[in-house]
């Protein structure tokens, strides 16, 4: 009796560990596996640019040297000050011997040389000018070295983890490094300022056009040229890093970030990132929240000089969908900080928005105050308690 149940036991043992593999083998052949997009990079990403969700990634928060996408952050720094009016779009930008002295690519800055910010961003956007980051961080900040902190304090408030900056135009140096993601989060919030990929997306112009010497400008990222919707961002290249790109592109009011870092050539770095845009346009889509400009409500400012402060759409707000996916079940939620007083500055962190389908979160933004509120005198919160004792 003992030998039957022995026997029994061991063959169903057997026939069980026979069948494992099998069944394994079919769980697995039901599961959709995500390609391998970017074979040849390092390092490298796919983002949804509008919520931050990840498509693909491949060690991406690997710090390696950025090369010029550094000047990603430079750019939102200049786009930052232009927003705050510390800067103007004709303002005249001297340039120093220390500016005029960077080497790799460069607009030929001579020390003396004055330019507008306009003509500058185009040779950084454009050419990747290093003589030109370092002029307009002289601009921004008085020096180079108070312009990096800045854009050290930068990385950090927007979290990113794997980033440090020793310059600001990306030419080798030592503790200089960046992240795949980290790339793709700058370049988020870089778009956000809409009017960046007018310079971004320029395939080619001139500086010095009614000079003796027009110096003419052809965009070192050719995605721009020849991938349709393709309009930014920056091109990296150097030895030690080798071929870098944060690519974006917008197709159908859907907008992705493709960052792919340490890439071998040219051919392959553009090659790589077409694959992931048609990827993306192919197999996704976007549900809108709010478009640019949309009022999403009003929120009341306790003491401040205006008693209810209109919150506008400062960029879209959309979720990213897989193409067929159900969206009758996707709702939205403004959860504002409880109580909010006067003084208010502009951007200051006010709430979230937060999107739900069904009663899963599927992303949430963070929502800024679009203007300053001042607090109120006296006078006018007398009236206030007034008009509202007889209403």
């Amino acid at each position: 009796m003992k030998r039957s149940f022995v026997f029994k036991l061991l063959v169903t043992s057997l026939v069980f560990a026979w069948l494992l593999p099998v069944a394994v083998f079919a769980k697995e052949e039901t599961q959709p596996s995500m390609p391998d997009l970017a074979p040849s990079a390092r390092s490298a990403i796919l983002m949804d640019a509008d919520s931050g969700t990840i498509i693909y990634e491949k060690n991406s928060h690997d710090k390696l040297p950025p090369a010029s996408i550094t000047k990603i952050m430079t750019m939102l720094l200049i786009m930052e000050a232009l927003d705050e009016g510390k800067i103007k779009l004709t303002d005249k930008v001297p340039t120093s011997e220390y500016a005029a002295s960077m080497g790799g690519s460069q607009i030929f800055l001579e020390p003396g040389e004055e330019m507008t910010v306009d003509e500058m961003l185009k040779g950084i956007a454009m050419a990747s000018g290093n003589d030109a980051s370092v002029a307009m961080a002289e601009k921004i900040a008085g020096t180079e070295e108070s312009f990096v902190s800045k854009m050290n304090e930068r990385a950090k408030q927007l979290g990113l983890k794997n980033t440090h900056f020793a310059n600001a135009n990306g030419l080798p140096a030592d503790n200089h490094y960046s992240s795949a993601h980290d790339i793709a989060v700058m370049s988020k919030e870089l778009l956000k300022h809409t009017e960046i990929t007018r310079y971004t997306g320029m395939y080619q112009d001139y500086l010095r056009k009614d000079s003796e010497k027009p110096f003419w400008l052809v965009n070192t990222n050719k995605l721009v040229r020849f991938y349709t919707g393709a309009d930014g961002l920056k091109t990296g290249f150097t030895n030690e890093a080798k071929f870098c790109l944060s690519a974006t592109a917008s197709r159908d009011n859907l907008r992705v970030i493709a960052v792919v870092m340490g890439e071998p050539n040219t051919k392959t770095r553009n090659a790589e990132v077409s694959k992931m845009f048609d990827f993306s346009f192919a197999q996704y889509t976007n549900y809108p929240i709010f478009k640019e400009g949309d009022s999403m409500g009003m929120v009341p400012i306790e003491k401040g000089a205006v008693a209810e402060l209109p919150i506008v759409a400062k960029h879209q707000y959309s979720v990213l969908l897989k193409k067929g996916t159900p969206s009758a079940d996707i709702r939205h939620e403004l959860h504002i900080t409880s109580t909010l007083k006067a003084p208010i500055h502009a951007g200051q962190p006010i709430g979230k928005l937060i999107v739900y389908q069904g009663e899963q979160v599927l992303t949430e933004f963070d929502v800024e105050a679009p203007v300053p509120v001042e607090r109120a005198g006296w006078w006018k919160l007398f009236k206030r308690a007034c008009e509202n004792l007889f209403t």
